[in-house]
């Protein structure tokens, strides 16, 4: 299948590449010169305009910063410039409304077009098990699924058009907290003279277990291996984890869901990230409770 890739950064790139190794023709996009040199090595053909790369593409995948950007990338670049019929895949993580919006400017364009914003970060996206939270009409799931499961482990339909960010957010919601509590669990366990490693051993395994400690400990040295262990470097930075607890928030109040613990996620994210740890792993909040 000939695809475009629209966005080569820390995920998109590691998942054009997945896509080559699959066999797939790739036309690769981004305003980056490197990151435009790095597709070229993984086999993708780098283009100087999005407009360019998506002619005569069979389907598009865009892997971009926020919802003013899928708009225009689409509204200018893609809308009018790929075939009539192509299969439009966004794997953003951005606003409901945008994605809603974008998806009926797509089918109204002539194009089918799912949202598709993933999880698992950057380790996930080089190794191609990434989990897709896909939100668009049953066939355009169906044409999506085969292009989607060479990125990933899982590929889910959540529903329509804008319920794959619905599902991100909440998802990454639950996140946002979970590992905040998990790293304070950890620092109280120290506190009361408890050994890290015998804390994790005991909980792994019993009701307070959960993602964040069993999968990504926020603790050096316990655990399976996690940013925790390349000094908190790599993996899922806390300006992004921030930036989706702020979506998070924007669909609460739009909806009147009530979220205190993502709202204060959110408020402790917030104020980590201001302190200079942006680029850091989100579970390097955990150094706040030391």
């Amino acid at each position: 299948m000939k695809i475009a890739f629209i966005g080569l950064g820390n995920m998109g790139g590691g998942m054009a590449a997945n896509l080559a190794k699959a066999g797939h023709a790739v036309n690769a996009f981004d305003l980056s010169d490197d990151a435009l040199a790095a597709a070229k090595e993984s086999g993708c053909m780098p283009f100087s305009a999005a407009c360019d790369a998506v002619q005569g593409v069979d389907a598009i995948v865009s892997m971009l910063p926020n919802g003013k950007i899928v708009d225009a990338v689409y509204q200018s670049d893609v809308f009018g410039h790929a075939p009539e019929g192509a299969l439009l895949i966004d794997c953003s993580t951005i606003d409901v409304g945008t994605a809603k919006s974008v998806g009926a400017a797509a089918t109204q364009a002539g194009y089918m077009m799912v949202d598709a914003p993933v999880s698992g970060g950057i380790a996930a996206a080089n190794a191609g098990t990434l989990a897709f939270m896909v939100g668009g009409s049953q066939e355009s799931f169906a044409r999506a699924e085969a292009i989607l499961s060479d990125m990933g482990k899982a590929v889910i339909h959540a529903g329509d058009n804008g319920a794959g960010q619905s599902a991100k957010i909440c998802n990454n919601m639950l996140l946002g907290a979970s590992m905040i509590a998990t790293c304070e669990a950890f620092m109280m366990a120290q506190k009361l003279g408890l050994d890290p490693q015998n804390f994790y051993d005991i909980s792994s395994v019993s009701s307070g277990q959960n993602w964040s400690m069993t999968s990504y400990c926020p603790l050096p040295g316990v655990g399976p291996t996690s940013p925790a262990d390349n000094d908190y470097q790599g993996g899922f930075a806390a300006a992004l984890m921030l930036k989706d607890l702020r979506l998070a928030m924007e669909a609460a109040n739009q909806t009147g869901a009530d979220t205190p613990m993502g709202a204060k996620a959110a408020q402790l994210y917030e104020q980590f990230v201001e302190a200079g740890h942006a680029g850091s792993d989100f579970s390097a909040i955990i150094k706040t409770l030391e």
